[in-house]
């Protein structure tokens, strides 16, 4: 089948009342026969399996977490530090941060925290960019479920073209067999010569092999439709036959330009190449905002302890305080040759010693820091020129492919607008010329129901009216399916044949 026919089945799936796909009742399906599917059951099947639309919820999912992501880039990092160390000989007390010539035993612990204040609107504009590029993944997942539902469409419309075809290829067998068990009869009675009851039988084993065709075809276009659903091929199903009727013929009430202009403002792959365009400005802005000045603000809290601070502190106990003269044991007087020590007067708080444990230190040794940075850039090797560069070849790179898929859909659309009313002019033909083989299939029936005409004259007049029946029942589902596209084109329900 043409792609032009692929598209007019595509369409037609979703004309079936495939806007409530979705939402099959649990009533309907009571009512359907067992393994019995409409339209409607094959494509919420076909959309809950296939691999190929799940990827693509997987990078929805995905462009979804990045964006958050971004968003949580606004607050501020805090982050927790610990070591533990041990040294020997001659070290440094951290304590103290005197030297010692002993063992030292050190912990220290640190919790920091940073905001970034500005860096150049780097964080807004990737913001911005994340959030375009989770619509424009979202419009690629309504473009890939169109393409499935459109692929399950074909498969189910041809089925349904196919089942058709065996109606009509049956009756044909049927009108032989009564054909030949009458002309039979009439030369076993010595009216009609043999010869005509061979012709017959040849013909009946033609309509045969045609309908064995038929029913080959139906088993074709279902295993494409199971292998679509990820259903076994040997499961045997049911279809739903949609109702078709005659077209009316009717010139379609839209130009190929009003087609056009809805379809750019509707079909999701034109949505999502337009996202993309904007993405790509907006990497730009990133790539510029690198050369603007950044500040950023940081705080810190932190603690130490060292085995070799003491293990005593003299902590005061709130009383008051109590004041001694004592000799100083290196200032002295002498007078009249006596040396004598210089008194001090020392005032001391009143207390006592305290053990100075693991937490006491910890809790004594604490210290906080904030503090802001600056970061100006000045010469980074042409890195954000460059970067810039390359940022808008990237956005001319997305509005080529923009317009590719402009053009695309201007090239569907004018395709799709010729094939229908090609379509037409072959309905209204091949619909003429049943209704003139039917006439002259019933006068050769007459005439050679009389002898007036042999065998091989009534086989090509019946042959020529069931190649024409099996003609008309394709071409009215084909210009039906063309219609619908374009309705599909012009966003209109497709829930009507």
């Amino acid at each position: 089948m043409t792609k032009s026919l692929r598209k007019s089945v595509l369409i037609a799936l979703i004309i079936a009342g495939f806007t409530s796909f979705q939402s099959v009742s649990a009533q309907t399906k009571v009512q359907q026969a067992p393994n019995t599917y409409s339209l409607e059951d094959c494509i919420r099947i076909a959309l809950e399996t296939n691999p190929e639309v799940k990827i693509t919820e997987l990078q929805v999912s995905s462009n979804e977490n990045i964006l958050n992501q971004s968003r949580w880039q606004r607050w501020p990092s805090l982050s927790f530090s610990a070591g533990q160390g041990f040294s020997s000989g001659r070290n440094i007390d951290p304590f103290t941060n005197t030297y010692v010539q002993q063992s030292v035993n050190s912990t220290n612990y640190q919790l920091g925290a940073s905001l970034a204040l500005f860096n150049g609107m780097q964080l807004h504009n990737s913001i911005k960019r994340n959030a375009t590029n989770l619509k424009a993944s979202q419009k690629d997942l309504d473009a890939s479920r169109n393409d499935l539902m459109l692929n399950v469409a074909l498969s189910y419309l041809q089925a349904i073209t196919n089942q058709e075809l065996i109606e009509v290829a049956q009756r044909q067998v049927d009108a032989s067999v009564l054909q030949v068990e009458r002309t039979g009869k009439l030369v076993d009675a010595g009216t009609l010569a043999e010869s005509n009851l061979l012709d017959l039988k040849s013909q009946l084993a033609n309509d045969e092999l045609s309908l064995v065709n038929a029913q080959n075809n139906l088993e074709t276009a279902k295993l494409n439709l199971k292998q679509l659903m990820n259903m076994p091929g040997s499961e045997p199903i049911f279809l739903v036959k949609i109702p078709v009727g005659d077209p009316a013929l009717q010139p379609y009430d839209a130009t190929i330009q009003e087609i056009y202009d809805v379809a750019l403002g509707n079909l999701p792959q034109m949505k999502a190449a337009q996202l993309r365009v904007e993405a790509a400005r907006q990497n730009i802005d990133i790539a510029k905002g690198v050369a603007l000045p950044s500040l950023s603000l940081n705080a810190g809290m932190g603690t130490n302890y060292s085995s070799v601070a003491p293990r005593q502190r003299f902590v005061a106990d709130g009383t008051g305080s109590t004041t001694v003269d004592v000799p100083s044991t290196t200032n002295f007087v002498s007078y009249q040759g006596i040396t004598v020590p210089v008194i001090q007067r020392v005032t001391t708080p009143n207390g006592r010693l305290q053990d100075f444990g693991y937490f006491n230190q910890l809790d004594g040794n604490r210290n906080s820091a904030i503090s802001l940075s600056l970061r100006i850039p000045i010469f980074s090797q042409f890195q954000v020129r460059y970067n810039v560069a390359n940022a808008k070849l990237q956005q001319k790179n997305a509005e080529y492919q923009s317009q590719q898929v402009q053009l695309s859909i201007r090239k569907n659309v004018e395709q799709a607008y010729i094939d229908m009313n090609n379509s037409a002019k072959r309905y209204s033909a091949t619909a003429n010329q049943v209704q003139a083989l039917a006439e002259s299939f019933r006068v050769a029936q007459v005439r050679f129901d009389v002898g007036a005409i042999n065998s091989v004259e009534y086989n090509i007049a019946k042959a020529n009216l069931d190649r024409a029946n099996a003609n008309l029942i394709q071409t009215r589902y084909d210009y039906v399916f063309r219609t619908k596209i374009l309705d599909f084109y012009m966003n209109r329900p497709l829930s009507d044949f």
